[in-house]
């Protein structure tokens, strides 16, 4: 017997998956939420998405996809590499005409202001991102997203759901545990906050872990300033070697770690996670203007 219609009109999710036949493949970190209600919230968590043009990767069947049309956003850029979901958004782009595009590629390979202006974006316009990412890709996107160049970036908000380990690395305070690279470069550039936790049983099939929607506001003007080409590469430099003091952690990118430290009033003995995110993007601005010949190999230099 046929289900009812969903809120949009369109047949359920569940309907849908069996339809097409899309069971979730775990090496594409694929876990869908049925739950169209839930969707629904999930769409405006970053702000409200009525009017505006958003990117969403990996739609699967196209849950969260409908509700953020029926939520009002403009046009939705959604991005899969599943082909065995297409038909699916196709029927979904087909109950709201001009207004979905599908594009089938990876989305670490995409040029996102390309395929944003052919949505129809203005040059004055700016994007919101929403998604329940592939769990395998979810930090290499938002790396991606969180060093566009230049800054302000092409968005203004995303509302991006990861495993909850993961939005917990993302919001840590500096002194914890879970305080390392993703968390500096993402306070750094954005305000960034967990809205929503969800347990396992929000999902189909079920993942063996929690997860959380994190939504993050760019900052105008990240302070202090920073390239944050040299950000990634100290942070990735100190929090690799996270047990180690700075005097120790610092030598593969500095032959005297020490003055430098006591020039920007840091303890050489602390560790990196005892550092705020404020002290080290100091640290990384300030070894960016090392001259090349003070560098140990390897290390980052102004010129």
């Amino acid at each position: 017997m046929r289900r009812p219609a969903a809120f949009d009109g369109l047949p359920p999710l569940r309907e849908v998956i069996e339809k097409h036949g899309l069971m979730a493949k775990k090496n594409l970190g694929q876990n869908f939420i049925l739950d169209l209600n839930l969707t629904s919230k999930i769409a405006n968590l970053a702000g409200p998405v009525e009017g505006r043009i958003v990117v969403e990767v990996g739609p699967g069947p196209g849950g969260l996809t409908r509700s953020l049309l029926h939520n009002g956003a403009r046009h939705v850029v959604a991005v899969e590499r599943d082909a065995r979901c297409l038909a699916a958004l196709r029927e979904v782009a087909a109950h709201w005409p001009g207004r979905l595009t599908i594009i089938e590629d990876d989305a670490l390979a995409v040029s996102w202001p390309e395929l944003l202006s052919d949505a129809g974006l203005a040059a004055d316009e700016k994007a919101r991102i929403v998604a329940n990412l592939p769990y395998g890709i979810a930090t290499k996107l938002l790396i991606g997203w969180l060093e566009a160049e230049p800054w302000p970036p092409w968005f203004d908000s995303m509302a991006l759901m990861f495993q909850r380990e993961v939005a917990e690395r993302i919001t840590a305070e500096a002194g914890t545990k879970p305080f390392g690279r993703l968390a500096v470069i993402a306070q750094w550039r954005t305000v960034a906050e967990i809205v929503m936790t969800l347990g396992p049983e929000a999902f189909a099939p079920s993942p063996k872990v929690a997860s959380a929607v994190v939504a993050l506001w760019p900052r105008e003007k990240p302070t202090p300033a920073c390239d944050v080409r040299y950000l990634g590469r100290v942070t990735q430099v100190l929090f690799n070697q996270r047990r180690k003091m700075l005097r120790a952690a610092l030598k593969p990118l500095y032959r005297e770690p020490e003055i430098l430290l006591a020039r920007l009033g840091i303890a050489p003995t602390l560790r990196a996670e005892a550092l705020s995110v404020e002290d080290i993007v100091r640290l990384s601005a300030a070894l960016a203007d090392v001259p090349p010949n003070q560098n140990s190999s390897g290390a980052p230099s102004g010129g």
